[in-house]
């Protein structure tokens, strides 16, 4: 299914068709203030389980980040974060940035690996960050990748209707996506560490 959402202005019925699938245990693929992405019902062990079987990932091993609303969602999957931590965030967020974190219990145990650390997104896209507003929780997600490493990522939501539709099920149409992803930040050792270079520029808030 392809549903055209307004990311000025999310319509609400839209938005529930959405979160039903969500809640559900579905799968969907929506876009964020970078590329596209895929992603489940963080709280949904089975559409995470399936969510790794469509990327082609064992859950242990998987590098997913977790798409939040604001920073009160951070809190719940990050230990306690240190105040320049924590200036940085209100300044960066919501924004093109992955940040990387020591994690809470709270993260699913299916999702846990040896490194106990969790990677936090809360993207600059109002579709994105409505969902998880209205789910109540974030969702589990990775980047939409192409097949074919000079394109990299899917920009047009049609053509990724297309190739990913019958896998998942629901892809929202939130016009065209971009094809550079986030900026990854390691901050689990108190130093702020750029670990890919992406969209954002984390020198414009340090």
């Amino acid at each position: 299914m392809l549903i055209r959402i307004h990311e000025q202005n999310p319509n609400d019925r839209s938005i529930d068709q959405v979160i039903s699938v969500l809640q559900k245990g579905g799968i969907i693929i929506y876009p964020t203030d970078t590329v596209y992405g895929i992603g489940c019902d963080i709280t949904n062990h089975r559409a995470i389980e399936r969510l790794c079987e469509i990327r082609g990932i064992r859950p242990e091993k998987a590098n997913f980040s977790f798409i939040c609303y604001d920073l009160t969602d951070i809190s719940q999957y990050s230990k306690p974060l240190d105040n320049a931590t924590f200036r940085l965030l209100k300044k960066a967020l919501p924004g093109p940035f992955t940040f990387i974190f020591n994690a809470t219990q709270k993260v699913p145990k299916l999702l846990s690996s040896k490194k106990k650390t969790v990677g936090i997104r809360v993207p600059d896209n109002n579709i994105a960050r409505e969902i998880v507003r209205r789910l109540g929780n974030p969702i589990v997600s990775a980047s939409i990748h192409d097949d074919d490493d000079v394109i990299e990522y899917s920009t047009d939501p049609e053509l990724i209707h297309e190739k990913f539709g019958d896998l998942v099920d629901l892809v929202i149409d939130g016009g065209y996506g971009g094809n550079i992803p986030s900026t990854v930040v390691d901050c689990t050792s108190g130093e702020f560490e750029v670990i890919r270079q992406g969209k954002g520029d984390l020198a414009e808030f340090l």
